[in-house]
């Protein structure tokens, strides 16, 4: 968890999803996907308790983020009982505000000293292209780990 501003965020990722060659296709300039499941990140006003491992969660759209040439997008949602943010229903609904402060996190926090920083953040997008982004990284998953990886046998 993480606070931006006093508003909290959960971040993480979408299970079954990867980051390849049709997510990078969706972002001009990237030279390929980052090679890991899609990130997101939550937005909550309310209390998130510790046996809340999962949450209903709503997706309103994206940061197009590209990290060193590879599409490293960020999925932004919305908690769906959240007593403000629950009635969001696209990013552009979102105070400028909250998605600045968003976008200046996930533009330092990988930031060492003395080491080039190379990551890029295009306009935030709404909720039909963040579907895009997800319904690729789902294709990316199934590429390259099969539909039903759990059922693949791992030679022993």
């Amino acid at each position: 968890m993480e606070s931006i501003g006093r508003c909290l965020t959960l971040y993480g990722f979408i299970p079954r999803t990867l980051c390849a060659e049709r997510v990078s296709s969706l972002m001009p300039g990237s030279l390929r996907g980052d090679g890991d499941p899609l990130d997101i990140c939550v937005i909550s006003e309310r209390p998130i308790y510790r046996n809340e491992i999962l949450v209903n969660a709503r997706v309103i759209g994206g940061l197009p983020m590209c990290d060193h040439g590879e599409a490293d997008d960020k999925i932004v949602a919305v908690i769906e009982d959240d007593p403000i943010w629950s009635k969001v229903d696209d990013i552009s609904e979102m105070p400028q505000a909250l998605i600045d402060r968003l976008m200046h996190y996930f533009l330092t926090y990988k930031l060492e000293p003395n080491k080039p920083q190379n990551v890029t953040i295009g306009n935030p997008y709404g909720f039909e292209h963040a579907a895009s982004v997800i319904e690729a990284a789902i294709a990316d998953y199934h590429e390259e780990f099969g539909a039903n990886p759990e059922k693949r046998k791992i030679a022993t």
